[in-house]
């Protein structure tokens, strides 16, 4: 005997005892997926035939069971479950997360119950009360569907069960296995001629036979419903989608007015509104021999469509209008009333229309949402949903977004057909792409594309929180914060504590034959977002009144304190992307530019008036003091003058540490002043430019400079090849002019954006600092060779484990954010890299 149950259900097991529940729950389903009442009363006792806790044991039971089906977990219950009232928590339980409730009735002979139980010593019951639970059973086996059961399979012989075969059958919502590619077509209201052309310029074309559409490469369209109703041409359009869907070129789920319509169609008492009589009239125009057959195989047709489909490993939903998180893949007359008619507050407008709740605002699934059914001027993003309804039939557009490409193409309509009866389409929430506590807060694992999953412990999100709301910039402008950066291995040079050698060491150990070598700039790292004009800022970002962009520090802090210096500042860089041609080449309407931003001193003032001046004051004070007293007692005691060399020394010292932090201070008072150093462009319409190696970076950003070179400065570079030592000594070379000059250093990186070596992930990027400019972090003496020997000692695995997730976190942000994901999923991984930079690594690294 076969039984099918759906992949996703309720099993219950309803038998009296002896009757082989729980030994046919170990012949068809996992270990994990029965949850046995026997078992909780042994989990809570240690005793499972302790009926003393018998209601906490089903207490637990239930928890369990909720906890799979929320889940989405096949969950078999191994319990007598004779009594309807018992059956009817389950029942319940069911309906609550949606899902198919199926009864496995073992109605055995007593005798053959009775025996088994006495083959068991822990059951010393008498025979009396398997008759009981039989009669319990019998009395209300019949009565099982009415209780609510999808599916009641009766077993009565030990013979039946053991030729028991159970078949799992997917939902018909399942569609995983359908990878696509898909056309995704809203709301048609019969507007034939629109979709005849938007199909075409889909690609589709027409089979002259059959006249039905279908695409040359294979794709497949996906109708969200609605089909009829309203428009011009509703029998037109409904035989283009039957016919579509009979032949295998596309799905569709049904909307509110189709399955409105079966009912009219199959005599139901429907009110005859909202555009049903203008297809009512169309099929009453047809020739009455065929008028009738016409009107069954309609109403069949949309009673067959399912709910809604999940699609693509489970990456896509589609559904007329919308679908929880909960509710998808599931079934119930919920999930249908949800598919069709969304959420509703049970209110009515002024209209008479009911008023919608905004589901999609608090919508976190991993799933795309595709859905129709509330008309909207243009396609509406909210978090990772779209809703794809422009309103064709009331003189909008017929829009399809093209999966996976995620392109959205429109079809404007050839005239107002009906007005609508709002008079205003609805417009979407101001605040949908706002930063939401509930997205941060708690530990997360964030999966990445570059490194997997990369957890942030709760305490690094309290700190990152305090960062995010008190100081950090509109979350719409946050699409990438940029990594730490690590320093080379130490050296074991005598008088240096970083040289480029190791760094080159550490590329070549790792497979990686060319690196290119980066000046390091004497400035602070900040991020430039740029739109090509205020309508591009408003309609990329959301944020209105924002001017020309946005210019942030790497923890997403304002850079600039007076506005009027970030505008003028902004629109420099902006002309210079304008005359460099950048809007055309990159068919773009804004930039992300990761950059140096000089002078440091403008955003570390304080930090060098309040540290690093107030040693190097304090050290020359003291110092010349104890040099003077020193002098005067050495023509009585000679032998002070070995402290007197070291105390000169120390002085020497204490004034080559303030000439280093000299080299990055100057006033900046005005936009003459200042100087933008960019290495990096990151981002651009529809594309993350981490596939491009660095050598092109530096060509394209010099190309950019060369537009402004008052304002922009191109970052001079140098090819290494690794392995070749005369090129290692080139660099090595180029290294110590620019630090003998008084530079910071430079930056070695693999010449290719993302480079793997032999262990995974390779560092994107290497600091070597110059011995002067190494005096700011660790002090005026550290070149002591005493100092410098216990320096020697600073481990660096922390800090590249850092810089590896920062960087993996901040690609994957600006990948989220070019692909169209809600804000949320780009937050998230910007949170993320603020939240690494509490964890506890030496900041002198």
């Amino acid at each position: 005997m076969k039984i099918t149950i759906p992949e996703l259900a309720l099993v219950v097991l309803i038998g009296a005892s002896g009757s082989g529940k729980s030994t046919f729950a170990r012949q068809h389903f996992l270990p994990t997926e029965v949850v046995s009442s026997d078992f909780c009363r042994a989990l809570i006792a240690d005793d499972e035939n302790d009926l003393r806790v018998t209601p906490d044991a089903f207490e637990l039971l239930h928890f369990i069971a909720a906890k799979r089906l929320a889940l989405g977990r096949l969950t078999v219950i191994d319990a007598t479950n004779v009594r309807p009232e018992d059956r009817k928590s389950l029942i319940d339980l069911a309906r609550q997360y949606h899902v198919l409730p199926v009864a496995i009735v073992l109605d055995m002979p007593e005798k053959v119950c009775w025996e088994r139980t006495q083959q068991r010593a822990d059951r010393t019951f008498g025979r009396r009360v398997i008759r009981r639970q039989q009669g319990q059973l019998r009395r209300s086996v019949k009565k099982l569907k009415r209780e609510g059961f999808r599916y009641v399979y009766r077993l009565t012989s030990p013979e039946e069960v053991a030729a028991v075969v159970i078949e799992r059958q997917p939902l018909w919502t399942n569609r995983k296995d359908d990878h696509g590619p898909f056309d995704i077509i809203g709301d048609v209201h019969g507007c034939a001629d629109e979709l005849e052309t938007l199909l075409a310029r889909l690609g589709y074309e027409r089979d002259p036979e059959s006249g039905v559409f279908y695409h040359p490469q294979g794709r497949r369209a996906i109708f969200l419903g609605d089909i009829v109703d309203r428009g011009p041409r509703i029998l037109d359009a409904y035989e283009m989608v039957r016919g579509m869907v009979k032949a295998g070129h596309a799905l569709c789920v049904p909307g509110n007015h189709d399955i409105k319509l079966a009912r009219k169609l199959e005599g139901r008492n429907v009110r005859v509104a909202h555009g049903m009589k203008a297809t009512l009239d169309e099929i009453d125009a047809l020739p009455a021999a065929i008028r009738e057959i016409y009107a069954q195989e309609m109403a069949a047709f949309f009673r067959s469509l399912v709910s809604h489909y999940v699609l693509d490993d489970g990456k896509l939903v589609v559904a007329h209008a919308g679908m929880k998180e909960a509710l998808q893949g599931r079934a119930s007359p919920q999930v249908r009333d949800f598919a069709l008619f969304g959420e509703t507050t049970g209110e009515t407008d002024a209209f008479g229309l009911p008023v919608r709740a905004d589901w999609a605002t608090d919508y976190r699934g991993e799933a795309m949402v595709v859905y129709g059914h509330t008309p909207t001027p243009e396609p509406v993003w909210v978090n990772r949903t779209i809703n794809i309804d422009t309103g064709c039939v009331f003189g909008g557009k017929l829009t399809a977004l093209r999966y996976p490409e995620m392109e959205i193409v429109s079809e404007p309509a050839r005239r107002t057909y009906v007005e609508p009866v709002r008079p205003h389409f609805p417009k979407q929430k101001d605040d949908a792409g706002l930063l939401d506590i509930r997205d941060v807060m708690g530990k997360r694992i964030i999966d990445t594309r570059l490194r997997g999953p990369i957890t942030i412990r709760a305490d690094q999100a309290a700190a990152a929180l305090e960062v995010m709301s008190r100081f950090a910039v509109d979350p719409r402008w946050l699409i990438y914060l940029p990594p730490t950066m690590s320093p080379s291995e130490t050296s074991q040079r005598p008088d240096l504590l970083e040289h480029p050698d190791e760094a080159f060491a550490y590329y070549q150990r790792q497979g990686i034959s060319r690196v290119i070598c980066e000046q390091k700039h004497m400035g602070s790292r900040a991020i430039v977002i740029l739109g090509r004009d205020e309508a591009a800022v408003r309609r990329r970002f959301g944020v209105e009144d924002a001017g020309l962009g946005i210019c942030y520090t790497r923890t997403g802090r304002r850079f600039f304190d007076d506005p009027s210096l970030e505008s003028d500042f902004l629109s420099r860089v902006h002309d210079a992307v304008t005359r460099a041609g950048w809007w055309e080449q990159f068919e773009t309407d804004w930039v992300c530019l990761d950059a140096e931003l000089m002078p440091w001193s403008m955003k570390a003032q304080e930090l060098i008036r309040t540290q690093y001046a107030a040693v190097a004051a304090a050290a020359d004070a003291s110092l010349r003091e104890a040099i003077e007293v020193i002098e005067t007692g050495l023509a009585r005691h000679s032998d002070l003058a070995p402290l007197l060399e070291t105390y000169r020394t120390r002085l020497a010292m204490a004034a080559d540490f303030r000439q280093a932090y000299l080299h990055y201070v100057w006033p900046a008072s005005s936009l003459t002043d200042l100087k933008l150093a960019p290495f990096h462009l990151m981002a651009t319409e529809g594309r993350v430019h981490v596939d491009r190696d660095h050598l092109w970076h530096m060509e394209t950003l010099a190309a950019l400079c060369r537009q402004d070179e008052e304002l922009l400065l191109a970052t001079p570079w140098l090819v290494v090849a690794v392995d070749d030592a005369e090129s290692r000594a080139r660099g090595a070379a180029w290294w110590e002019e620019l630090t003998a000059a008084g530079g910071e250093g430079m930056v070695v990186k693999p010449l290719d954006f993302i480079a793997r070596g032999r262990k995974g992930l390779a560092q994107p990027a290497i600091k070597c600092r110059g011995r002067s400019y190494l005096r700011i972090i660790y002090g005026p003496e550290y070149t002591r060779p005493d100092y410098l020997q216990r320096l020697r000692s600073r481990g660096l695995s922390a800090k590249r484990s850092l810089a590896l997730r920062e960087f993996a976190l901040g690609v994957e942000a600006l990948e989220r954010f070019v692909r169209g994901e809600p804000l949320y999923r780009v937050h998230e991984c910007v949170f993320g890299v603020l939240a690494l930079e509490s964890e506890p690594v030496d900041p002198r690294l």
